[in-house]
């Protein structure tokens, strides 16, 4: 039984990856190779495949649906949106390192955040693994050619919108930030 669920978890986790960055790459061949300038259209469409392959997961019982307040639903789906949209358009500025980095500063900033305004309290071994990582991400932005002030900005709203949506999202379906303690 575990070994089989360790699997599937390995599986899905490397599937997770393979497709990001499948999905990372394909969208800067489009906006820097081939000249698509259209983020907006690409966020949507990006929206669209999620919706259509959540509704096929949904139907093939991966998952249970979970019912949520429309106005929570709604905001959220507004936040991420304008976080899609954002890590888009500094994709589109950015190189595709940089783009990996901004995404990777989203945990550690999401935990600053919550332990800022929320109280939230993180184990130390938590909290030496995301100094860690923040290390990375500054050494790796630092080192980084392609650094730009508008892609600079483009991420940082990024990750703000990113981390906000997360936190609404975690608090509105109750289980906080359990999977990080």
């Amino acid at each position: 039984g575990g070994e089989k669920f360790q699997l599937g978890t390995v599986g899905a986790l490397g599937l997770s990856v393979v497709s990001s960055v499948s999905i990372v790459i394909c969208n800067k061949a489009l906006m820097s190779s081939l000249g698509f300038t259209f983020a907006t259209t690409l966020t949507s469409w990006h929206l669209l495949v999620t919706f259509c392959s959540l509704h096929v997961a949904l139907w093939m019982k991966f998952f249970e649906h979970k019912a949520f307040d429309s106005r929570t639903v709604m905001g959220f789906g507004v936040l991420n949106g304008i976080s899609i949209g954002l890590l888009n358009l500094s994709l589109g500025f950015n190189s595709v390192g940089f783009y990996q980095m901004t995404k990777l500063a989203i945990i550690p900033c999401t935990v600053i955040l919550e332990t800022l305004f929320f109280r939230k309290k993180f184990s130390r071994t938590i909290q030496i693994s995301l100094s860690v990582l923040l290390l990375g991400v500054g050494v790796a932005t630092v080192t980084d050619l392609q650094l730009n002030a508008v892609g600079s900005i483009l991420s940082l709203l990024a990750i703000i919108t990113t981390c906000i949506a997360q936190i609404k999202v975690e608090f509105a379906s109750g289980s906080g930030m359990k999977n990080l303690h």
